[in-house]
């Protein structure tokens, strides 16, 4: 009996082992992002607290509309921390999006992150799409105000539906979520995805691979 309460015990730690593992709380006040050492760790190393200063916890910009003169019509202003390196260890960040009229975020996920987005302005047609076998689709059209949440590792994307700019604002549970956008990852990797494979996948001819990877 006094085995099988160990053995219940470790089965017990272990799972609980397993779902702090995805940024556990920090066990200081806080560890501003050290990016000058080499030291290789689940993050960043911290700064000595004693040198770090208000800046390390600020950043400024997110009045400033992005520039959407690109082949999305968006742009997207990341605030992880990389940029604001007093989020490290804290779970979380955020980004600024701007869209030109009936710009897209194209089809994305954050392989580290759940997205929680609200509309500043213009009005933005956003959905996901469930894993498989079901592969369904969830989407929704957002006026000003409106909130949405993508859940973490999930394609999903936006598109501004009105006759003028968008602006949103989301924040994201992971100090660095990541991103894979989904047509530069499959037609655009280095080195590439044999065009065989692509076109087995996809179920089209060879010639519409090549087509496709010529434009990422």
């Amino acid at each position: 009996m006094a085995k099988q309460i160990i053995l219940f015990s470790l089965v017990a730690l272990s799972f609980g082992l397993l779902a702090f593992a995805f940024e556990p709380s920090p066990l200081q006040d806080f560890c501003v992002a050290d990016f000058t050492t080499s030291a290789r760790v689940n993050g960043h190393a911290c700064q000595n607290p004693a040198s770090v200063q208000a800046s390390d916890f600020s950043f400024s910009g997110l009045h400033l509309p992005g520039n959407t003169s690109n082949p999305n019509g968006s742009k997207v202003t990341p605030v992880a921390v990389a940029q604001l390196p007093g989020l490290n260890t804290l779970g979380i960040s955020m980004v600024r999006i701007d869209y030109a009229p009936w710009g897209i975020n194209p089809p994305h996920t954050h392989p580290r992150a759940t997205e929680i987005l609200t509309v500043l302005e213009g009005s933005l047609q956003v959905g996901f799409v469930t894993s498989n076998p079901d592969n369904s689709l969830i989407t929704k059209t957002l006026q000003k105000g409106d909130v949405f949440v993508f859940p973490v590792g999930l394609i999903h994307f936006q598109r501004n539906v009105g006759t003028g700019n968008a602006v949103a604002i989301a924040a994201l549970s992971s100090q660095n979520p990541g991103v894979i956008t989904i047509a530069n990852a499959v037609f655009g990797s280095k080195p590439g995805i044999s065009s065989d494979i692509l076109a087995k996948a996809f179920q089209v001819d060879k010639s519409v691979v090549y087509q496709l990877q010529a434009k990422f």
